[in-house]
């Protein structure tokens, strides 16, 4: 039985506090600031506790239920990230305290720098981008200055595969490039003749997606990096899939100049729901001049065991600036810091391993069922059609709304664009086999109700407060399943 509004049990006269007496003398209340009109509800503390504990529990969370948000990493956060975000000397640490003062959290940043660059393969690392967007921003940025610093200012062209991330080219126009949009094969690579057909003294740089948000590893990525190097640009990766790289492909390896990761995605911080993000940027040696600042450097070595390292902050010499105030979110880099030094090396090979494995059987146990317009080895993330032929009633939105009903929220929608009512499924490598099988067996009934019964798919979802009372009366049983 639902808990009644707060406003409708609400008694004039009653008190969620006792306070008490006044002990100093009173003094009037300033008349302009005293309001009769703002119908504030009068309620015990137990109903209030009620009230926002019931409004809490609205909330959808991975610490509720499954979480297959392709595209968005929305994976498990170990709550010892939590504890070490929130440790006296991070949480409580002012932003303006001197470099003396700030020695523990300059160590942390200096050395998530250090593993960053070891984990992409790249030569230096800038913590200073809040959000992958802005990461994003910062790479395009440095690929813009590199070249006008040599005087190529002709090349105002940005190469851009259709499959990438909807963020990239607004990236590249809101540095002041132009985009042009590269289409993909018939087995989701990049069409590599339209590739070198582009490549030409006008191309400052290519962003790529790896892996696409198809979820596939492209299987010419050597010769893409190659054309787009031979016709004088740079390379810049999107690493906000780097759930499915970690410990195995360094994208600085591989040939890429420039990428930034996701922190919020790749190492559990918090995502979601407008919370901080942090988008890091890697760069190669030639580019890290350009990185924007201030970054942390090692000042001073440790002298012998007992002395510590001395850190402090600085600009690089040709730096695009800055990008937020202060360092970055410091509080996610505490969380990654702490994420990584749990996992250490194998653990992230591990991370990639069971992601990519979850993604693979997840995708075979479907493709029976739906449509997979790519259908061969998936990284962490895979896409399937949200229609049927013989159902054209039915379309991915109504797939999603179903899944509300089994406690499941719902995949990306409609994304990426190329692919028609597209559902991007990421299992994650949190997730075990039992959870996957109650997804896939919820999936596989969807499927025989768009054939069986439409209606049932188009009126969800029929358990969530917002739905109609009639359809919840008519759906639901006792276990509030359909």
């Amino acid at each position: 039985m639902s808990e009644p509004l707060i406003y409708e049990i609400s008694v004039p006269g009653r008190m969620g506090a006792n306070l008490p007496d006044v002990d100093v003398p009173q003094a009037a209340l300033p008349a302009a600031f005293v309001r009769d009109d703002v119908n504030l509800p009068e309620v015990s503390e137990l109903q209030v506790i009620r009230h926002f504990t019931n409004l809490s529990h609205l909330n959808y969370a991975i610490d509720i239920g499954f979480y297959p948000l392709g595209s968005c990493t929305m994976k498990y956060n170990p709550r010892i990230n939590e504890d070490v975000a929130r440790l006296p000397g991070f949480g409580q640490l002012h932003p303006l305290t001197n470099e003396e003062g700030t020695q523990g959290a300059l160590a942390v940043m200096h050395q998530l720098q250090e593993w960053l660059a070891e984990i992409s393969g790249f030569d230096a690392v800038s913590l200073q981008p809040a959000a992958g967007a802005q990461g994003e921003f910062a790479g395009i940025l440095i690929i813009r200055k590199y070249h006008r610093e040599r005087g190529d200012t002709n090349r105002t062209k940005i190469l851009v595969p259709n499959s990438a991330h909807g963020t990239n080219p607004a990236t590249v126009t809101m540095a002041g490039l132009s985009v042009v949009e590269l289409p993909s094969d018939e087995d989701g690579n990049v069409d590599m003749n339209a590739l070198r057909a582009a490549c030409d003294e006008t191309v400052a740089g290519m962003m790529i997606t790896v892996p696409s948000t198809l979820g596939l590893f492209d299987r010419n990525i050597r010769e893409i990096i190659q054309a787009v190097h031979d016709c004088g640009g740079l390379m810049y990766m999107d690493g906000a899939n780097m759930n499915s790289l970690l410990g195995f492909v360094k994208p600085g390896e591989l040939g890429f100049d420039v990428m930034h990761y996701n922190l919020h995605k790749t190492f559990s911080t918090p995502h979601g729901g407008g919370g901080p993000g942090s988008g890091p940027v890697a760069v190669n040696e030639k580019l890290k001049p350009y990185l924007p600042g201030p970054v942390v450097e090692m000042v001073e070595a440790a002298s012998d065991d007992e002395d510590a390292p001395l850190y402090g902050l600085r600009m690089p010499e040709n730096s695009i600036g800055r990008l937020k105030v202060f360092h970055g979110n410091f509080g996610m880099h505490s969380r990654a810091y702490t994420y990584i030094r749990t996992y250490g090396g194998e653990g992230l090979r591990n991370v990639a391993r069971h992601a990519v494995l979850n993604a693979n059987y997840v995708r075979a146990k479907l493709q029976d069922d739906y449509t997979i317009p790519y259908n061969r080895l998936c990284g962490h993330e895979f896409v399937i059609e949200g229609r049927f032929e013989d159902a054209p009633d039915v379309h991915a939105l109504d797939i999603s709304k179903r899944l509300m009903d089994f406690g499941i929220h719902p995949p990306t929608n409609y994304f990426p664009l190329i692919v028609p009512e597209a559902l991007l499924i990421e299992p994650t490598e949190t997730e075990d086999k039992q959870t996957l099988d109650t997804f896939i067996d919820a999936m596989k009934q969807i499927a025989r109700e768009a054939h069986e019964n439409p209606a049932l798919l188009k009126e969800a979802p029929h358990v969530t407060p917002v739905a109609p009372r009639s359809l919840r009366s008519r759906y639901c049983t006792n276990d509030h399943r359909p």
